[in-house]
């Protein structure tokens, strides 16, 4: 592999992780009745045990890797680390790890169960951790309650850590542990049952003050519970301007006051003064904000008719609210609501918090976590809500219409900007506060970094758009009225890649945009059925008539065929409107080769067009073809595909190293599909001898160099790393590419990727997302702008 190609990845891609999780979890959430104790318990009983696991990342296979990885290589990076302590981020995984610790004291709602018992829960957090965050965790239970040795045993295993992060211990022993930790340490330590809640509440509070109207300095706040993460949450909220004399705080005793005996110091914050309120029916009345954070259906619809206008209900215990949204919704219209739970709108949820607010802690090595830190989180989170919502936000909860109100005013757990904004903002604010050991200087290049690391963009699509929009190009998107086209065709817009062309019905194309959401400002719609555009259709019959009256076209016959979005969007490219075309959402390939041929045609040095998928994975980046348009090549159309994909792989700037593949080696077998292969690598070598390919060999071969030099040392493949398969036929191509797809949803597929036709036309899968097409787009723009590039020079 060429490991400094302009277009290859550095990091491989997890794009779609977090949004499979992020469905799972939806769809959990939506079907709790149906989750039986023994589908539970299979969960997390088949295949491997558990829900986490520790990989290596330095090779390993060799001794040489083995002298390096322990002794006697690893005597020297202990040396660094004893003579600067700060170097053990720099050699070692401390800057990426956290300890999730427990002693099982408060786990879930099933209270004190023990250490090990709430293992379970540690490791979904740790699976939570590094799917939407990118952090490695250690999940530690400790089987201790006292306090003071509780935080003795933290204390000494800490160095190995960047982070703690607290999980499921009572209150009040949590606010003693967490406060001596903050002291005694000095890495980042959270309980995040006191202070995920508080930030994402806080968020949600203060976004849904703004949709009431409201001034957080005046408003009402009832807060029903006085645990840890009702103390924590009612701190924050004054933090962020709520005034604590209008704070109403309940309790299973009713509400605190300051005559109560034997108050808890968190409680005795929040007591009220000199008021005649006992129970939450006679607080609420007139109240402003509700905020639940102790047992379900404990508020009544009666309750909520007495409060204020437009009243905003925080009903958070879980799985059961203190009220259910539909009888909260059916008490009043001017409600605002949430909930903790992901079937209803307004969740709020940790994970929307705790990995992003490690991730920034983390990433300028961070002393610890301050108030300055946790109040840029809530700011973030409550600023990301006003956005425009992402396109995949949109497909997880099966919505197009997310806009910042009364059902949308906390982000979503799925939204790719969450690692982004929250992180940096936490990131920054520690630098501001003094906190920061090491400082970001390149925030841009930081949110690539981010967006690298759980695959939501890859060093090869970020070049391969910024490539794109340093030349755009006019684009045709056949499928005007699809969603997924008409969602890339506006995204390609706003992304500078090109100017977008969709064919369709204007009116139908606006009320669908209307309906999604997309703004269709100074995009291009042509009928291309209206009668302004018969001008259009029968110049371009004419033309295509003329072309192909050798294989017997008459002008009416071409004519009809300009009612057909393919034949019209490619005869636009071939007369000049257009630079590029898009096709294949709905049309089957046959028909599509079939249209390209006949309007584009085949590049003259070639017999055949090709197609060919790029899969970048944690291996590297690899070339497969022909994996769309030829079905039982021979020796010829293979020849030629070996050509077009060195020169594709060429086009990407990367350098092809190809191997032919069939399931003989060298001539093992001489009947059959072999054959062809065989015969087609002869001519290839005998035509390029300064091509780098050979075959035919086996895939084990061709992606294992040690194996195929110790075996076939002959080969010009002697040394190198393969990064370009070319399959025997269209089945094993396609087949292999969407098998890897399957087997591995942390590659990332690029793809179908046109090779050989006369002009930029280019396809897509009819399931492809919206960051498929965009993709797509991408390439059809610079290979538009090549080809211009190219006719250019001849004409000089």
């Amino acid at each position: 592999m060429n490991n400094n190609c302009y277009f290859c990845h550095d990091s491989y891609s997890k794009r779609y992780t977090k949004i499979i999780l992020t469905k799972l979890i939806y769809h959990i959430r939506e079907n709790m009745a149906k989750i039986t104790k023994e589908a539970a318990l299979a969960y997390h009983q088949n295949g491997r045990p558990g829900k986490i696991e520790v990989k290596p990342t330095k090779p390993y296979r060799t001794q040489l890797d083995l002298s390096l990885a322990y002794s006697p290589g690893v005597a020297y990076p202990c040396l660094e680390i004893q003579e600067n302590p700060n170097n053990v981020y720099k050699y070692t995984d401390k800057g990426n790890l956290v300890a999730v610790i427990s002693n099982g004291t408060a786990v879930l709602g099933l209270g004190d169960i023990g250490a090990m018992s709430g293992k379970p829960v540690m490791e979904g957090k740790g699976l939570l951790f590094k799917i939407y965050g990118g952090i490695d965790v250690f999940d530690i239970e400790v089987a201790e309650k006292d306090p003071e040795k509780f935080c003795e045993a933290v204390e000494k295993i800490a160095p190995s850590f960047g982070g703690i992060n607290l999980e499921d211990i009572k209150a009040p022993e949590c606010f003693y542990i967490e406060e001596r930790l903050k002291k005694t340490l000095d890495i980042p330590v959270m309980h995040d049952d006191q202070h995920g809640t508080a930030i994402i509440s806080a968020a949600g509070l203060r976004n849904a003050l703004e949709v009431a109207g409201k001034d957080i300095k005046k408003v009402k706040i009832v807060v029903n519970g006085a645990g840890a993460a009702a103390i924590s949450c009612t701190k924050l909220y004054c933090a962020i301007g709520a005034k604590k004399e209008n704070v109403v705080m309940i309790d299973s005793k009713g509400v605190i006051t300051d005559d109560r005996e034997k108050l808890t110091p968190q409680k005795a914050l929040f007591a009220t003064h000199r008021r005649d309120v006992h129970t939450l029916e006679e607080a609420i009345k007139g109240a402003d904000v509700f905020v639940g954070l102790s047992k379900g259906n404990i508020l009544t619809q009666d309750m909520i008719r007495s409060m204020a206008k437009n009243p905003i209900v925080f009903a958070l215990a879980n799985p059961v609210p203190e009220i259910s949204y539909e009888d909260a919704m059916a008490s009043r219209p001017d409600v605002l609501m949430s909930t903790g739970r992901s079937d209803y709108p307004n969740q709020i949820n940790n994970v929307i918090g705790f990995p992003y607010i490690f991730r920034g802690a983390l990433d300028v090595h961070a002393t610890s976590i301050n108030e300055e830190m946790k109040l840029a989180a809530v700011n973030a989170i409550a600023d990301l809500a006003k956005m425009p919502v992402p396109d995949v936000v949109n497909e997880v909860y099966h919505v197009n219409d997310l806009t910042f109100g009364p059902k949308y005013f906390i982000p979503k757990p799925v939204d790719p900007r969450l690692i982004t904004e929250v992180s940096a903002a936490v990131a920054k604010a520690a630098m501001e506060s003094g906190v920061a050991r090491t400082p970001i200087t390149d925030w841009e290049a930081y949110k690539q970094s981010l967006r690298q690391l759980l695959g939501q963009e890859s060093k090869l699509t970020r070049n391969l758009h910024a490539a794109a929009a340093l030349h755009p190009q006019k684009v045709v998107f056949a499928e005007g009225g699809h969603p997924t086209m008409m969602k890339a065709a506006v995204q390609a817009k706003t992304e500078g890649i090109c100017q977008p062309i969709l064919l369709g019905n204007p009116d139908r194309l606006k009320r669908l945009a209307q309906r999604l959401k997309l703004s269709l400002d100074d995009i291009e719609i042509i009928d291309m059925r209206a009668d302004q555009e018969q001008g259009r259709r029968a110049t371009f019959a004419k033309h295509l008539a003329e072309k192909r009256a050798r294989q017997g076209y008459t002008f009416q016959e071409a004519y009809d065929k300009m009612y057909e979005r393919n034949y019209f969007g490619m005869m636009m490219v071939e007369n000049g409107d257009a630079d590029a075309f898009i096709t294949g959402l709905y049309t089957k390939y046959s028909n599509t080769i079939k249209v390209a041929k006949e309007v584009i045609g085949v590049r003259p040095q070639f017999r055949t067009f090709g197609a060919m998928h790029i899969l970048n994975t944690k291996r590297g980046v690899f070339y497969i073809a022909d994996t769309l348009i030829n079905r039982h090549p021979d020796e010829n159309i293979l020849y030629d595909v070996a050509r077009l994909s060195a020169h594709t792989v060429r086009f990407f700037n990367d350098e092809p190293v190809m191997a032919m593949i069939s399931y003989s080696n060298f001539g093992t077998d001489e009947v059959g599909s072999p054959v062809k292969v065989h015969q087609a690598v002869a001519q290839l070598q005998e035509d390029y001898p300064d091509m780098v390919i050979d075959g035919e060999m086996q895939v084990n071969f061709a992606l294992n160099k040690e194996l195929r030099d110790e075996k076939f040392p002959f080969t010009r493949l002697k040394g190198k790393d393969v990064n370009t398969l070319i399959f025997p036929n269209m089945s094993s191509a396609n087949s292999s590419y969407k098998l890897l797809q399957a087997l591995d949803p942390d590659a990332e597929i690029i793809g179908p990727i046109q090779m050989g036709l006369n002009k930029p036309i280019h396809f897509t899968d009819f399931e492809s997302s919206v960051h498929d097409v965009v993709n797509i787009t991408a390439v059809a723009v610079i290979d538009a702008y090549v080809d211009k590039i190219k006719k250019a020079g001849k004409e000089k």
